[in-house]
């Protein structure tokens, strides 16, 4: 199981662009709260499935909806943000799972609301 760090965005100053981190099949980001979180997953070689998994009820309340499941082309793609409802596990963490891990690089960004 991966962890991927996440980059802080700062309002109104420059961010340099953060490398990545290699995915591995289960990837952890500790996110509590997922509706400031954007994912980017740079893929290098063919279309890979990237899913965030549905969050633990509770606190996940419409973890009924199931998993998101984004069908990530290669290049730069983001997913998010994410409703805390949805997909936030007990221990405050986003579960992100992907189908094909050695052709995906995972990079998680936090955009404060004072932005």
């Amino acid at each position: 199981m991966a962890a991927i760090p996440i980059s802080e965005l700062t309002p109104n100053a420059r961010t340099a662009d953060p490398a990545g981190t290699a995915s591995g099949a289960t990837n952890i980001v500790a996110a509590s709260v997922p509706e400031e979180l954007l994912l980017r997953a740079v893929v290098t070689t063919a279309t890979t499935n990237v899913t965030i998994k549905a969050g633990d009820n509770p606190p996940a309340l419409n973890s009924g909806q199931g998993d998101l499941t984004a069908a990530c082309v290669v290049g730069t793609n983001w997913i998010g943000p994410l409703t805390s409802a949805r997909f936030i596990q007990s221990d405050g963490t986003i579960n992100v799972d992907v189908a094909t891990p050695a052709n995906v690089t995972l990079t998680a960004f936090h955009l404060p609301r004072t932005a």
